[in-house]
């Protein structure tokens, strides 16, 4: 993509959906698929307001489903320099103890960017960054049996829970915020013919990335 005054900028890309819908897959294989581009992927989880002054009784209360957990205002900062061609130092979170960690990571201007998060869509001014928006619309049944694998697996959670955080944020925070998203999706990909939906998405993708090199 090129600027008004003639500079290469990133050409990005919105993920959405609700949780375990495929967000993160969907991501890497679009990654995987662009390989002659240079990518980088930045994850909306990363940056959930860091939690370590609080007990850890307390964090545990926190509706971390509610677009309020998260810091959008630091997200717009890195999208901000991202666009200018500067480089960042992107934030990790850790799940089991609802803190961020003091490691980061780098993130360098790309060719393409994609940032992918249930609430990448509700912000209105990161929503507007995006060249590409995308709603990954997958039935809850399956969302809820991929969660349960994720949160148990991997962020050391039993299954009473995930079950009761399912029920009592996670379900009804999708119904009020997440779904709702779905309306200002570009793209929107359903588990029927996700393939198919996918393949049109690289394809387009690529020749809105010709001629950049960044």
């Amino acid at each position: 993509m090129v600027d008004d005054e003639g500079k290469n900028m990133p050409l990005f890309i919105g993920i959405a959906g609700g949780t375990s819908s495929g967000k993160t897959t969907l991501s890497h294989a679009l990654k995987r698929e662009l390989g002659d581009f240079s990518i980088q992927i930045i994850c909306q989880d990363n940056y959930y307001y860091c939690r370590r002054n609080m007990y850890p009784e307390e964090r545990s209360k926190i509706n971390y489903d509610h677009p309020s957990a998260i810091d959008f205002a630091f997200l717009k900062e890195h999208i901000s320099l991202l666009r200018k061609g500067e480089s960042i130092q992107g934030p990790l979170y850790d799940f089991k103890t609802h803190t961020r960690k003091t490691s980061s990571y780098w993130i360098k201007p790309s060719a393409l960017i994609i940032i992918e998060g249930t609430l990448i869509l509700w912000d209105e001014e990161i929503r507007n960054q995006f060249h590409y928006k995308t709603f990954l619309d997958i039935p809850e049944d399956i969302r809820l049996l991929r969660r349960i694998d994720r949160d148990i697996q991997e962020r050391a959670r039993t299954y009473p829970e995930v079950k009761k955080q399912y029920l009592d944020t996670v379900r009804p925070m999708h119904i009020k915020y997440v779904e709702p998203c779905k309306t200002y999706a570009d793209i929107i990909i359903e588990h029927e013919v996700y393939l198919l939906q996918v393949n049109e998405m690289i394809k387009s993708i690529k020749n809105k990335l010709s001629g950049v090199s960044v």
